[in-house]
């Protein structure tokens, strides 16, 4: 096989072999780039990697004790780095402060550093999906049924879509069969029709039943702390067992300065019956109302006004997510 990856944009996919050495034009921003082998590239890409792994070791030897940061946490800025390509926020020391916070309230934390790794295409995805939810929501309602059923094909008819919505549904299909998010896209322009073939990896799956919300928000929360230049410190899907054995999952935690937190639960459709576990929730963390955030994608600003007046914990929804974070920050 042959591999196709572009130096601008980062754009990659698998081609066939037939392809090795042709020059051709990215599909997402029309740079000119030449098609390796895939052998070849994995071993220049291996060979570059061991390179710099030498350089930076002896980088480390120079470095004289009394230079080094007695907290390596505080030497990731958040404003110098590329939150939408980067392992960084995966890093052990970025996720020290949130442990030693959930264990000096003696709770016991299990952190998952892969859910912060934004080097794969699930970012992307989600904060595609999430800005144009009016127009894309009828493609991921439509996945996730479908694949909810055990099936593998999807039938999207635009018929009685807009051109404007056509045009942004079709280059959505076109981004999730590129990411390899499905394994087959056809238009059928005649009958204005797209076909999908879905994947069956199981983090896939995921996405598509509600792991995009996840994603959507951590990324909108990364952004908006970059152009604050504040650095926290972050975690998705953090597990927590208190002492008396019950146990959750937290869907963001944020913890800034160390000692500031704020806890993000992403939901949508019929959320209701889960209030009451996240007022007892918020209890058991003791975090300030303001910074328990129950962030429900669809619900009108409204209702989520109204909803914070009666409940202990702060409700939002993914359009006014950050006009609140900006009230915590006068």
């Amino acid at each position: 096989m042959a591999i196709f990856r572009c130096n601008t944009c980062g754009h990659i996919r698998e081609v066939g072999s037939d392809y090795i050495g042709k020059t051709v034009k990215c599909p997402k921003c029309d740079h000119v780039t030449v098609i390796h082998d895939t052998i070849a590239f994995l071993k220049a890409l291996i060979h570059k990697h061991l390179n710099q792994g030498k350089e930076l070791k002896a980088l480390q030897k120079q470095l004289s004790p009394k230079n080094a940061s007695d907290n390596p946490a505080e030497d990731l800025l958040l404003e110098e780095i590329d939150i939408h390509n980067t392992s960084a926020l995966s890093q052990s020391s970025q996720l020290e402060p949130i442990i030693q916070w959930f264990k000096k309230r003696q709770i016991t934390p299990q952190a998952h550093p892969e859910m912060v790794d934004t080097t794969g295409f699930f970012d992307e995805i989600a904060l595609s999906l999430g800005d144009n939810i009016e127009t894309l929501g009828f493609v991921s309602s439509q996945i996730k049924y479908i694949q909810n059923k055990g099936y593998a094909n999807v039938k999207l008819d635009l018929s009685r879509k807009s051109p404007e919505e056509i045009r942004t549904i079709r280059k959505f299909c076109k981004d999730l069969h590129d990411y390899s998010f499905v394994a087959k896209y056809f238009y059928i322009k005649k009958d204005n029709i797209i076909r999908l073939t879905l994947q069956e990896a199981p983090k896939i799956k995921a996405f598509f039943n509600g792991i995009w919300m996840e994603w959507f928000t951590l990324m909108k929360m990364l952004e908006f702390f970059s152009t604050q230049k504040i650095t926290p410190s972050c975690a998705r899907g953090l597990n927590i067992s208190f002492r008396n054995g019950t146990s959750n999952e937290l869907d963001l935690f944020f913890l800034l300065e160390e000692k500031i937190p704020i806890c993000i639960e992403c939901k949508t459709g019929e959320f209701r019956h889960d209030i009451n576990k996240y007022l007892s929730l918020r209890k058991q963390l003791n975090i300030d109302k303001s910074q328990f955030i129950l962030c429900v994608f669809g619900l009108s600003a409204e209702q989520a006004q109204g909803m914070t007046s009666m409940y202990d914990i702060t409700f939002v929804n993914e359009k006014n997510l950050i006009n609140h974070i900006q009230t915590l920050f006068p």
